[in-house]
């Protein structure tokens, strides 16, 4: 159990799906500096840890998503705030909507939370490979669900909180989003409604490509809504 630092940065500035990684590269531009929590790469490589900076696309407006330690290094993009960014061929001055700061619980709990999961990308290779040769809808859920938990612990893992109880997962409901590309490889991406036993923050990323806006959730109702 811990309660973690969340920062949430909401901008006016509407945001194509397709241009979150541009608007990522613009910020990172901007700042030219080497912190690695703005980009995750290191100078022998990527950063193997999960990202504590990540760059969303909330409501078709770009927004910011901070934790722990990312809540204190983003104050050096606020340094450079009135900068003109450049995304894609557009030139834009971005503008402050809103910030939100709070600490939310992550912790394990004898009964479960719903969340909804938009554009996650649960496959590598491997683990693809395994889910076309299933020929159960069965058994290709319990591997999502078993993907799930993953991705949750390397959240766990990546903001210092050490789970002691064990995870359960269920998806509720599954949708295909088809194929992205993403750093030059097809991944095909889900929509999902999943119930799990542990306390989550609201628009944090699990799977792959998280920092790009990738498997952004949000906690339902008992009835399924936001």
């Amino acid at each position: 159990m811990k309660r973690i630092k969340v920062l949430l940065i909401r901008f006016r500035n509407e945001l194509h799906r397709n241009d979150i990684p541009l608007f990522r590269g613009a910020i990172i531009h901007m700042l030219q500096n080497n912190n690695i929590l703005f980009h995750n790469h290191a100078e022998n490589g990527l950063r193997y840890a999960y990202p504590l900076i990540q760059y969303k696309r909330l409501n078709n407006k770009a927004a910011i998503v901070c934790m722990e330690e990312g809540t204190e290094t983003i104050g050096e993009f606020f340094s450079c705030f009135s900068k003109v960014l450049r995304i894609g061929d557009s030139e834009i001055q971005l503008e402050l909507d809103n910030i939100k700061a709070e600490q939310v619980l992550v912790q394990v709990w004898r009964s479960d939370f719903i969340y909804s999961i938009r554009r996650w990308i649960p496959f590598n290779s491997e683990n693809h490979e395994r889910y076309s040769k299933m020929t159960s809808l069965r058994e290709q859920l319990e591997l999502m669900e078993k993907i799930l938990i993953g991705n949750v612990l390397s959240f766990a893992k990546g903001i210092g909180v050490q789970l002691q109880q064990q995870l359960s997962c269920s998806i509720v409901s599954m949708e295909s989003k088809g194929l992205i590309t993403f750093k030059h490889v097809r991944f095909e991406t889900f929509d999902i409604l999943f119930k799990i036993n542990i306390s989550l923050p609201d628009y944090i990323g699990l799977g792959k490509g998280v920092s790009h806006g990738f498997g952004t959730i949000v906690r339902m109702n008992t009835n399924g809504q936001t």
